[in-house]
């Protein structure tokens, strides 16, 4: 199926990076020990070749090649579980999120069905959607999510006011913060579970104000929340890393007080390999050799499809 599977692991064992590479695409997928295998197993990967939205802060939104099928989405966790020392029956957590690289629910085409054939193949797995949103028909969603029940419902927020998020995700055709809260509510009443919403803190999205916010659009017996440490787009910066985590880890404490269930989520390998999902070193580096980078604008919907070269 692919053409070529490369492998990059941090010094100190905690994660691999897996790139997926053929003529006319590339993947990448990430696999995370906590602290082995057996007691946790994280894996993110990938619905798209680069991805059309264009977040600002990750290296995969500067260019978009193509959707995934659903078995090149499938073979990703295949080959990530069949490289670590656990069989994934004995692993007491396992978790595979579509959040690597790529919008999940821009290919509903290729998730659904990859989400029936995870499922099938690791009925144990948490399989977690993380999106950020975009104009879709959501009863779909729905729809797999109650035929799934390991299924769970990830909005990337990221900013409290529609404004700022507009600057950080520069895609015309997403939820407002509004609107958002009213179908992870949906969700949550149609499914049974909680959904998340994810946030990235920063020095300037991290104070009181910004979480009374959360907490108002947000409701705390409703929601659950993922304070993430935010990754730079370039090789390392340990220092500013060291700084993003202690942000995190604060801002998490100040979500915690205003009643919700909060999970900080630190990516592991980012000072090393750019561990960080979406941080894509070795992906921008075939991009940038294979095709057009694309910067897509508040103003403008999907970035014209083009066809690489190839290897």
């Amino acid at each position: 199926m692919w053409s070529n599977i490369s492998v990059h692991r941090d010094d100190a064992g905690r994660v691999a990076k897996y790139v997926f590479e053929k003529s006319d695409a590339v993947a990448e997928a990430v696999l995370y020990r906590y602290p082995d295998y057996k007691t946790r197993t994280v894996i993110c990967c990938s619905t798209q070749a680069g991805c059309p939205v264009g977040c600002r802060f990750c290296g995969a939104g500067d260019n978009f090649v193509r959707s995934l099928t659903a078995d090149e989405i499938i073979s990703q966790p295949a080959r990530l579980l069949n490289d670590v020392d656990c069989d994934p029956a004995d692993m007491s957590r396992l978790q595979i999120m579509f959040m690597s690289m790529g919008e999940p629910l821009l290919n509903l085409k290729g998730l659904v069905p990859a989400l029936h054939e995870l499922y099938h193949r690791y009925p144990k797995a948490a399989l977690l959607i993380s999106t950020s949103g975009p104009r879709v028909a959501y009863d779909a969603v729905i729809a797999v999510s109650r035929e799934i029940p390991t299924i769970g419902l990830q909005f990337s927020v990221h900013e409290t006011t529609d404004a700022k998020r507009d600057e950080l995700i520069p895609f015309k055709h997403k939820l407002t913060l509004e609107e958002i809260a009213a179908e992870g509510e949906r969700w949550y009443i149609q499914v049974g579970r909680r959904p998340f919403f994810n946030y990235c803190a920063h020095d300037a999205n991290s104070t009181d104000s910004d979480a009374d916010r959360l907490a108002a659009r947000f409701d705390p017996r409703v929601w659950n929340a993922t304070v993430s440490v935010i990754c730079e787009r370039n090789e390392g910066l340990p220092a500013t890393n060291d700084h993003q985590r202690n942000l995190a880890i604060d801002f998490g404490n100040r979500l915690i007080k205003r009643g919700f269930d909060v999970r900080v989520f630190d990516p592991a390998g980012q000072d090393t390999i750019g561990g960080g999902c979406g941080q894509l070193w070795f992906v921008q580096h075939w991009i940038a050799e294979h095709g057009e980078i694309v910067r897509p604008s508040i103003g403008h919907g999907l970035p014209k499809r083009h066809t690489p070269s190839a290897t």
